[in-house]
C-alpha cells in the first residue's frame, strides 16, 4: 500500500514573527526636552567635582602655608640682633628706692621756697605723701627727731586749706598738722609729727623722682 504525502503551502509573512515580538527600545531615544535635562545634569555634575576638587586643592595649600609660618616663628633666624630684657626700676646714684619712687634727703638748709626750686633743677619734686602708712614708714628713715625737713605742701590762702605742690588738696583726718594754719607757712616733717612753720624757716628737705625704667639690650649669637 503507497504511502500518500500531502504537501501544504504555508503562507508566512515575513514580519510576522518580528510583529510578534517587541524589539527593544533605545533608552536613549526621547523627547528634546529629556535630552537637554540629561545634558545640564551632567554639566552640574563636571562643575561641581570641579569646584570640590579646587576647593580640596585650597585646603591643602593653606595648611601648608600656615604650618611653614609656625615653623618661621618657632625657628630663631641665626644672625646677630638686639632684643631688649624687661625694664628695670632704678633710681640715680645717691637716691633712695622707696615704693614706686626714689628719695634724696638733703643736708643743707635752705627756705621753702628754694627747697622747691633745687628739687625742679633736679627733675624732681618736693615730696609728696598719700597717706599716713606711707608718712610712717618715711619717719623710719629720718636719723633723729631733731631733725626736719620741707614737704611739697604749704598753705593756700585764696583756698583757705592746706595744699599739695601738685594741685590737690589735704585731708587733715590722714594726715594731722602740729601748728598755725595761715598765710606763708608751709610743712615739714620729723621723726615724729608734720609741722607748721613759716616758709622762709630754714630747714633741710626732701626731694622725690619717679623710678627710672632702664632697659637692657641683650646680643644674640650668630
Amino acid at each position: 500500500m503507497e504511502r500518500q504525502v500531502i504537501y501544504a503551502d504555508l503562507n508566512l509573512s515575513r514580519d510576522s514573527g518580528l510583529e510578534s515580538s517587541s524589539a527593544p527600545q533605545n533608552v536613549c531615544q526621547g523627547p528634546p526636552w529629556h535630552k537637554f535635562a540629561l545634558k545640564l545634569g551632567c554639566a552640574g555634575i563636571t562643575l561641581l567635582s570641579l569646584a570640590v576638587i579646587w576647593l580640596s586643592i585650597s585646603v591643602i595649600f593653606l595648611r601648608q602655608k600656615l604650618s611653614i609660618e609656625e615653623t618661621s616663628m618657632d625657628v630663631p633666624e641665626s644672625r646677630n640682633e638686639t632684643t631688649e630684657r624687661p625694664a628695670l626700676l632704678k633710681c640715680p646714684t645717691n637716691w633712695h628706692p622707696f615704693q614706686d619712687k626714689c628719695l634724696f634727703f638733703y643736708n643743707s638748709y635752705k627756705h621753702w621756697n628754694e627747697s622747691l626750686a633745687d628739687c625742679s633743677t633736679k627733675e624732681s619734686s618736693l615730696l609728696l605723701i598719700q597717706d599716713n602708712e606711707e608718712l610712717r614708714l618715711i619717719q623710719n628713715l629720718i636719723d633723729s627727731g631733731g631733725i626736719i625737713f620741707w614737704i611739697g605742701l604749704n598753705f593756700s590762702l585764696p583756698e583757705e586749706n592746706w595744699k599739695w605742690i601738685n594741685g590737690s588738696f589735704l585731708s587733715s583726718e590722714i594726715l594731722p598738722i602740729t601748728g598755725v594754719a595761715g598765710e606763708n607757712n608751709c610743712v615739714s616733717i620729723s621723726k615724729t609729727q608734720m609741722l607748721s612753720e613759716p616758709c622762709d624757716s630754714e630747714n633741710k628737705w626732701i626731694c622725690q623722682k619717679n623710678l627710672k625704667p632702664v632697659r637692657n639690650k641683650v646680643y644674640s649669637a650668630s
